[in-house]
């Protein structure tokens, strides 16, 4: 265990330590356990960012005990609330909560339990909490600690979503001289500061313990035909427990039949589902192997199986600290465990509008935005994953080669000419600017605002005409990515050069990018079209696209050209549906034009022949 504070009674030590043995079954504490456990013992608020599995609940359970009296524990959902009760019954702390899915009257004799001493930690939601009702009750009894869970929420969600969350901020002025611990596995540094502020008004000890879980493997693949990957994925990791995680109510029903089609223990899950069925699916889950859950993020909060194997994502969550969060369900057992992500931009767009469509204030919608970027930042990452994602959080780190891009690295180009162009422009327009203004400045593209600032009067104005925007835009994400630039996410979303994007301005270092993350077409409307037609093709259609790409690229590889400049996704797409024979015919496949019916007309025709023949 480690030594307790300086300053704290020999007393004290000697109440943690024979607490944890003898009602916890624990030899030592873990890592910042000791730190935020005594802290809280003497009187301190306490911030404790921990990662998934690292035992944040003791934080405040074993001071609960040895402060006596009432602890009150705010917890943001009813499941979550309901397992840690009876995990702590099971210990035989005598735990309870009031919540809305329990009888009125269970629910009064919790509260004249509490009343009367007889119980020493009541878990309520936010929203039972912050009543004018239930804090004048409260305040008549001897309550020694409050504990907020899951606090990133304070920061992370909405306003008009859990707008009583914000209002926890009240509990300081409620409750003068009683400590307050914040917990969460999931706060980047700018969230840390914004609790602190909110809760503590900056008053709070900081235990930071570390975000790494080295036994997760981190993978990320495009989206291409979501239904095909998800299948051979789960396929390949057979008769395994793993989550599978869906934007859509109606996605994670449809996942989840697809799969019981193919043999799979698989579930769905989401918050539309009747209290009952939630709970059924949730103990299966829980208590056999080899079960597959489809689920919203309405699931896993709180979720304590050691033993899931895997977390794949069909869709692009909504910020890092939302995917790390969900991953970490995965592997707790300290085994190894996999994640994947599948992400597309459709799922871009998609998580823009939910941003857009939020009530809320414009900085909050800015702050969300420069979230998603370093997300999208980490998906097109060229260099280790790990290293970038413990980069968001305030964390350093060597590659962990247990990653996709550690174990196969992927096909990169010297980016130094464009990097060199992105940074004097983030240099010479005052390092205040987002993504969008800069490849403005980089394409000559004038206008109010680049005049009003005089932007074009730089020497690197127009000096990237000669690339799309898009490119550009997908090489400023790398570039976040591999640590040379950073986005101010509490201010405007400027981009800023890092220590490291100075020295390769001075010559020192370097960057590669990858050129398979900015060469995308933005056209929704076509992606979305190609995306549906691939589902619909039938299986000889899908087999036929499949060759189809291997001439492709090696039509491409011959001619030195990127893939999509013989044709695009849709054409092959249109190509294995439609299956033309003659020239005329190939001539009215989506995409084709002269110049290429006559290049390429006569030997994808010849493929399309040779592969119905066998």
């Amino acid at each position: 265990m480690m030594a307790a504070s300086a300053g704290s009674p020999d007393g004290q030590s000697a109440s943690v330590t024979s607490t944890l043995s003898e009602v916890f079954g624990f030899d030592a504490l873990r890592p910042g356990q000791s730190t935020a456990i005594e802290a809280i013992l003497a009187g301190r608020n306490v911030l404790a960012v921990m990662p998934t599995g690292a035992g944040k609940s003791l934080c405040y359970q074993l001071p609960a005990l040895i402060l006596g009296g009432l602890t009150i524990v705010v917890s943001p959902l009813v499941a979550l609330m309901r397992d840690q009760v009876a995990a702590l019954r099971l210990n035989g702390i005598p735990a309870a909560t009031i919540n809305s899915d329990l009888p009125r009257h269970e629910n009064i004799a919790t509260w004249r339990a509490a009343q009367s001493g007889e119980v020493a930690l009541l878990y309520l939601s936010p929203e039972r909490l912050m009543t004018e009702p239930m804090l004048r009750a409260l305040g008549k009894l001897d309550v020694r600690l409050l504990a907020i869970d899951e606090a990133h929420c304070i920061s992370q969600w909405g306003p008009a979503f859990r707008p009583e969350y914000a209002a926890l901020s009240a509990l300081r002025d409620r409750f003068p001289g009683t400590p307050i611990i914040g917990l969460t596995a999931t706060a980047d540094p700018s969230t840390r500061d914004d609790i602190r502020a909110k809760v503590f008004a900056g008053d709070a000890v900081s235990v930071v313990t570390g975000f790494d879980r080295p036994n997760l493997s981190l993978s990320v693949e495009l989206k291409q035909r979501w239904k095909q990957q998800v299948s051979a994925y789960v396929a390949e990791r057979r008769g395994a427990n793993g989550i599978i995680y869906c934007l859509s109510r109606r996605k994670t029903e449809e996942v989840a039949a697809m799969l019981c089609t193919q043999g799979h223990d698989a579930l769905a899950f989401h918050a539309g589902m009747d209290a009952s069925e939630k709970q059924r699916v949730q103990n299966r889950f829980m208590t056999d192997s080899g079960v597959v859950i489809a689920a919203t993020v309405a699931f896993g909060m709180g979720i304590d199986k050691p033993d899931i194997r895997y977390v794949l994502h069909t869709d692009l969550p909504a910020s890092p600290e939302a995917y790390y969060q969900e991953i970490g369900r995965a592997g707790r057992d300290g085994q190894p465990a996999e994640t994947m992500l599948l992400y597309g931009m459709d799922d871009i767009r998609m998580r823009r509008v939910f941003i857009d469509q939020e009530d809320s204030e414009p900085d909050r919608k800015q702050r969300e935005n420069r979230r998603l970027d370093a997300l999208i930042a980490y998906c097109e990452a060229p260099t280790c994953r790990r290293q970038m994602l413990l980069r968001y959080f305030g964390e350093t780190s060597d590659p962990c080669g247990n990653c996709d891009t550690c174990r196969d690295p992927v096909q990169t180009v010297d980016g130094r000419i464009e990097a060199g162009k992105i940074l004097a422009a983030i240099h010479g327009t005052g390092q205040r600017f987002g993504a969008a203004h800069i490849v403005q400045v980089l394409r000559g593209a004038g206008n109010d605002k680049t005049a009003r600032y005089g932007h074009e009067n730089l020497d690197v104005f127009g000096q990237g005409a000669d690339r799309p925007r898009q490119e550009w835009q997908g090489i400023i994400r790398q570039m976040v990515g591999s640590g040379l630039l950073e986005v101010d996410i509490t201010g405007y979303g400027g981009l800023r050069v890092t220590a490291a994007g100075d020295a390769l301005r001075r010559g020192e270092g370097h960057f590669r990018y990858r050129p398979d993350r900015v060469h995308r077409k933005s056209g929704s409307t076509t992606r979305a079209t190609a995306k549906a037609a691939m589902e619909d093709l039938d299986e000889a259609g899908t087999s036929l696209l499949e060759a189809l790409k291997a001439l492709r690229l090696q039509l491409a590889q011959e001619r030195g050209v990127p893939a999509y400049v013989i044709f695009s996704d849709r054409t092959l797409v249109d190509m294995a549906a439609k299956r033309p024979s003659t020239a005329n015919e190939f001539g009215q496949v989506f995409g084709v034009g002269a110049a290429k019916l006559a290049k390429f007309a006569g030997l994808f025709l010849d493929k399309i022949t040779q592969h119905a023949g066998n």
